[in-house]
């Protein structure tokens, strides 16, 4: 599956290029407003969101490769398309068909992966491609770092250029992978069946909220550590590296952990309890008048984040796989995914008001939901396995203190 992998590979690289400069380029070249960059931001994700469950359903019906094809040629369409953007409504709808093409690439690849990688495997390898992922991003955002120097509008261009590129290389690629059959739906099935699904829908959701941890070192720390604290602004950015460099390294160690869904929500436990911890630590990094101090603190708590992110990847990945039906994986992928696409549209908004706003109490209000989120997986994985059992009574899931040991 080498040519899985350099296609997630490739495309993380112009992923990492964009991320770093988009933002500028909006701002300073195209003349929108902050204010206007999150509008369009916020309306494309949340479309995107939604889009990602019909088009996963597209891939298990006509086939996941073709599928994840042709949306990475539409996702590097898309982002040709932002060199043409001049005004607020031209960029919102930009930014709405390219969340539209990332995530229903995701749910494709991710269908993709599940019909070509035996199930005991899925989570390992899954683990490759992130880590993978994380060094992509990486080269990329090191190439964005170029334009960012530069500041010009060439500069700008041809980051976004290079991102399009990366997604025309990626769908070659693609088009060398093993194809997976698709599966017709069956007379009386309910159009897009993961929407019924209950159980798998509250894991979606427990998901989502433990992937609020994606805005903290793009937005919130790099605020927290400026205006809060004695550190040095600079230290955002070894944080951002070494977070980086850890997944690089120890993903994949990390997965080699989870080997059913018992493991997969004993690991959400896991990252619950680290996040947790990690924002206590954050808090802790505003009291005194020692930037060595706070600096250590805060390394300390980015420590402990990132293990908590990487146990969180794996135990969920696990589950993602693991509950969806076979030939439904698209559909189901898609669901999963949008916790991501709306992590990126509520984080931003919610994180910087419950932060920066609320202090140290912010911070615990947040540590509180992701132990509430990890905790909250056992019984849930649990009540979907219950589910799929023909024959056995389905309830809701119990609070965790009452969930069995793993």
């Amino acid at each position: 599956m080498k040519r899985l992998i350099s296609a997630q590979l490739i495309s993380s690289v112009g992923d990492g290029a964009y991320y770093v400069s988009s933002a500028l380029y909006f701002t300073l070249v195209v003349g929108l407003s902050p204010a206007q960059v999150g509008l369009g931001l916020t309306a494309g994700w949340a479309v995107g969101s939604v889009a990602g469950v019909a088009l996963g359903k597209v891939a298990d019906r006509r086939g996941p490769k073709g599928t994840a094809v042709l949306l990475a040629l539409g996702t590097a369409a898309s982002v040709t398309a932002f060199l043409f953007v001049g005004s607020v409504f031209t960029f919102v709808i930009a930014a709405c068909v390219y969340a539209c093409f990332q995530c229903g690439l995701g749910a494709a690849r991710q269908a993709l992966l599940a019909g070509l990688i035996d199930p005991a495997e899925r989570t390992t390898f899954r683990a490759r491609l992130q880590a993978l992922s994380n060094a992509g991003i990486a080269i990329g955002a090191a190439l964005g770092g170029i334009a960012l120097a530069l500041g010009t509008r060439e500069a700008f261009l041809t980051v976004f250029v290079l991102d399009a590129l990366a997604f025309v290389t990626a769908a070659l690629v693609l088009r060398k992978v093993p194809a997976v059959a698709p599966l017709p739906a069956r007379e009386g099935e309910p159009s897009v069946a993961v929407l019924r699904d209950r159980p798998y829908a509250l894991l979606a959701l427990l998901n989502m909220v433990m992937v609020l941890y994606m805005p903290l070192f793009s937005l919130v720390l790099p605020l927290w550590i400026s205006t809060r604290t004695a550190a040095p602004s600079w230290l955002v950015s070894v944080m951002l590296v070494l977070n980086t460099a850890s997944v690089v390294v120890f993903q994949v160690r990390v997965a080699r952990g989870v080997t059913g869904l018992r493991s997969a929500s004993r690991y959400a436990r896991y990252a619950g309890l680290l996040l947790f911890f990690s924002c206590l630590v954050f808090s802790f990094s505003a009291m005194g008048e020692s930037a060595w101090a706070a600096a250590l603190v805060l390394l300390l708590g980015a420590a402990l984040q990132v293990v908590g992110e990487m146990a969180q990847a794996a135990g969920s990945w696990e589950v993602a796989f693991g509950l969806a039906p076979e030939g439904k994986q698209g559909q189901y992928q898609g669901l999963f995914g949008a916790g991501t696409a709306i992590a990126r549209m509520l984080g931003p908004v919610l994180l910087t008001g419950l932060i920066l706003v609320g202090g140290t109490a912010g911070w615990v209000v947040l540590g509180g939901l992701f132990l509430a989120a990890g905790m909250l997986t056992s019984p849930a994985v649990r009540w979907a396995e219950r589910k799929s059992r023909p024959g056995v009574e389905v309830s809701p899931p119990v609070l965790a203190g009452s969930a069995r040991r793993d």
